[in-house]
């Protein structure tokens, strides 16, 4: 942080009110604007697309230059070098751990990723076709109905027990949503097995046999968890963080979360890449939608490519789209008739000048929607995965907050509606 100053000048006010200016270590400066509500005003940014909420030490994104750290560690070295759950300590303790340190994590968590046996019971009063998201939202507010031990937020051990719990209880949880929708048995965890092995265990595994994923998909459900870890400010974590200032419990906090990401516009992305492929349905059609596309008075949209933040290719596309092609590879899926589609459309995104120069490159969500749909997940479960992944972004974030001084969110307004009037005689 810096002593420079900001001046702003106000029609109707005597002097400049002088504004600090702070420097962080990456990214743009921020004026900080807290005085002005003692001299009536506030200012005016719809979507906070342009105000710092908050300070944090997690994650920087530079859309520009592709660049995503963690922590300071760029997510290309971590999805090369590292797995999800030595991410998970990275977000949470800010440092990477020793090996003695990791096993000790990953013990922890792996022995808590069985859920309370009454929240079995939970289930049977949802439909069998009721959206994942809306059973996942009630049953994570609802741990705090059997956890409330470690309740107080005040105690940092509390926090970290909550987050030791929702880190290993999401995968659980997430797996029961699909079994229930299916008349499957709920499959119960395995210790002995990697975060990502035990999450297509709980999926795919019946009581009738062993399971035993590929390594190949195991690997690429772990970075598939890794690479959506953590995306700084955006509008779920930004709803967590929000929720968190009023001195909400950790799960409601999370449940949150949930029903941000649940939005459309911000974890249905690799869903709405699929309805997309199905909506093309053939190779031969591809042409008519690219062209589609390229028409500004045509509302349909390549679903996948490009991205509100990054303006250059996205950092994680690159590692999920290697992720892909061994995917696809191992389950001998290269000739799927959905699948030949995104890759001519990725090959067009790469060579087509108009996709070139807006930089509408294939995003992570792209490359995510094809492994999942390659692996057997149905797309109402995309969005529980990537709220399984983001957990420990959420609560990492949730934890920061709470380890400083902080106060309650109060957004403001631009009031535009009646002035003060009498009730009619």
């Amino acid at each position: 942080m810096t002593d420079r100053k900001a001046q702003l000048i106000v029609d109707g006010i005597d002097e400049p009110i002088e504004l600090p200016v702070y420097s962080g270590t990456e990214g743009p400066d921020v004026i900080d604007v807290r005085a002005l509500s003692g001299k009536g005003l506030f200012t005016y940014d719809p979507g906070f697309v342009s105000t710092a909420a908050c300070e944090s030490k997690i994650t920087y994104i530079d859309g520009d230059k592709g660049i995503l750290l963690h922590r300071g560690y760029p997510i290309e070295q971590l999805a090369e070098k590292s797995d999800y759950l030595e991410v998970c300590y990275l977000l949470l303790n800010g440092e990477l751990p020793t090996p003695e340190q990791k096993a000790k994590f990953v013990d922890l968590v792996m022995h808590h990723t069985m859920v309370h046996e009454q929240i079995t019971y939970f289930f049977r009063g949802f439909r069998r076709d009721a959206h994942p998201m809306a059973i996942m939202v009630a049953c994570v507010g609802a741990l705090s109905a059997f956890y409330h031990d470690s309740l107080d937020i005040s105690e940092p051990y509390h926090r970290e027990v909550c987050a030791f719990r929702l880190i290993a209880k999401m995968p659980t949880l997430a797996a029961m949503c699909y079994k229930y929708s299916i008349g499957q048995p709920f499959m119960y965890p395995r210790n002995n097995l990697t975060y990502a092995d035990n999450f297509l265990h709980m999926m795919f595994g019946t009581p009738c046999e062993d399971y035993r994923p590929s390594p190949v998909l195991a690997r690429a459900m772990d970075r598939i968890f890794l690479l959506h870890a953590d995306h700084e400010q955006n509008a779920s974590t930004s709803t967590v963080r929000l929720a968190g200032s009023s001195g909400a419990n950790p799960f409601a906090c999370i449940a949150s979360g949930i029903a941000a990401l649940w939005g459309p516009a911000h974890g249905g992305a690799n869903e709405a890449v699929l309805a997309m492929l199905q909506e093309i349905g053939d190779e031969s059609r591809i042409p008519e939608f690219v062209k589609r596309a390229k028409d500004p008075d045509d509302s349909f949209r390549l679903m996948g490519f490009g991205h509100r933040v990054y303006h250059n290719f996205d950092p994680r596309a690159t590692v999920m789209k290697a992720s892909c092609d061994e995917v696809l590879k191992e389950l001998g899926k290269e000739n799927e008739p959905l699948l030949k589609i995104a890759k001519r459309l990725e090959q067009i995104a790469l060579e087509d000048d108009y996709f070139i120069k807006r930089k509408l490159y294939p995003n992570v969500d792209f490359y995510s929607g094809i492994i999942l749909k390659a692996i057997g997940i149905p797309t109402n479960m995309f969005t529980v995965i990537f709220a399984v992944s983001r957990t420990i972004g959420w609560i990492s974030h949730w934890s920061e907050f709470h380890s400083s001084p902080n106060r309650i969110g109060r957004p403001r307004q631009l009031y535009t509606g009646s002035r003060q009037r009498d009730y009619p005689e």
